[in-house]
């Protein structure tokens, strides 16, 4: 899924040069109703049924009043909701970054890491925040082709830096946190 999320904008950009925009979204949207029936067929759990639901409505909208800001909203919405995860995280003190260093680091975490890492949610509202103002920038104020790489590659790119960024932090204020 990751690697159809990564083409999903440049493939998308590229067939829309060469074919018709119904055309290429009604390809884009029975991609999606597919991927849906197989992530309900495998009985997938709700939340992972948002993501395919969401192409699924969204492409359907673009289809229906022929708009490619329409289909650019999908990673802007995608980034939306990765926002309100964290926010929810934060606020509810669900602790997500915690949950996901512990399940890749098999290292029993120190205190002060445990502390550094609860703490991570805040972060990651603020970076989930910014990444979505910068999409939607993109989808009001750049090219098709700005919107391709932010959407494909770019906002890896700007993750990848937050978490360096956020690792650096902890080393220099004393906390050991280590990547894997």
């Amino acid at each position: 899924m990751k690697f159809l999320n990564i083409i999903f904008a440049p493939l998308f950009v590229l067939l829309i040069h060469y074919f018709e925009f119904r055309n290429v979204v009604l390809l884009y949207l029975v991609l999606a109703c597919a991927f849906f029936v197989y992530m309900y067929i495998k009985k997938s759990s709700f939340k992972d049924m948002v993501v395919p639901s969401l192409y699924v409505i969204i492409l359907g909208a673009a289809y229906y009043f022929s708009s490619l800001e329409t289909v650019k909203y999908i990673p802007v919405t995608l980034s939306s909701i990765f926002f309100l995860m964290f926010v929810d995280s934060h606020f509810n003190k669900k602790y997500i970054i915690l949950g996901f260093t512990q399940k890749f680091y098999k290292k029993k975490l120190k205190e002060e890491e445990v502390e550094f890492l609860k703490r991570g949610d805040f972060y990651w509202v603020l970076v989930m925040f910014l990444n979505t103002l910068i999409h939607l920038y993109i989808v009001n104020f750049s090219s098709d082709m700005v919107w391709a790489f932010y959407s494909s590659i770019g906002w890896y790119v700007y993750f990848f830096g937050a978490l360096i960024a956020q690792i650096i932090y902890g080393k220099v204020y004393g906390v050991k946190v280590s990547i894997g």
